[in-house]
């Protein structure tokens, strides 16, 4: 009779082991969301760009959980990934240097109706009545693909971030930047045709 197949319980084991490191991990860095928060929220200006960050970070975290080494300072682990991000971020930044922060486009439609109607009250249904069912398309159709499939499926669609995440293969916090910046393109469109 030959010896006993141990390779089994051994794999079993290790499984075991990783998977019971993994939510160690987790919990660990979870631990120091608040932390990470902080230095996110001193890198952007908006309290919206540092919860993306922050999303960003720990997905990325997540995904090579292995590759940081138990024992060593997992914050600083954390701040560097958040950091090497923020540079990403800048330089993406730094390629679109005409967008405007995000306070110059929140009311972007209803500034320009309202300077072009002088002082008069800005009326919504006066608006809609402006732009028809065709300039809304158009205006659709100009938006970037990134941003218009984000829209589309999200405003239009009513697809939840993570289902719109999950259809286009790629983090929410992706979802939710190019949401916010379709929107911001649309209503920059939508107010030239209003004018008009």
């Amino acid at each position: 009779m030959g010896e006993p197949d141990t390779a089994e319980p051994d794999e079993a084991r290790r499984i075991a082991t990783e998977a019971r490191d993994r939510v160690r991990f987790e919990e660990e860095a979870l631990a120091l969301a608040d932390q990470v928060y902080r230095v996110a929220r001193r890198f952007v200006s908006s309290r919206e760009e540092a919860e993306d960050l922050v999303q960003d970070t720990y997905a990325r975290a997540f995904r090579s959980w292995q590759s940081y080494t138990p024992g060593t300072n997992l914050r600083a682990w954390l701040l560097r990934i958040l950091t090497n991000l923020n540079v990403d971020r800048g330089r993406r930044i730094q390629r679109r240097p005409d967008e405007l922060p995000l306070e110059e486009h929140d009311y972007y439609l209803a500034n320009r109706v309202a300077e072009t109607g002088g002082e008069q009250v800005l009326d919504q249904d006066r608006v809609v009545e402006r732009l028809s069912q065709d300039s809304i398309v158009t205006a659709l159709s100009s938006l970037p693909d990134d941003f218009r499939d984000v829209v589309v499926l999200v405003d239009i669609g009513d697809f939840s971030y993570a289902d719109a995440a999950q259809i286009l293969d790629i983090p929410i916090g992706t979802v939710m930047s190019r949401l916010h910046r379709g929107r911001r393109l649309l209503k920059a469109t939508l107010a030239e045709e209003a004018i008009t």
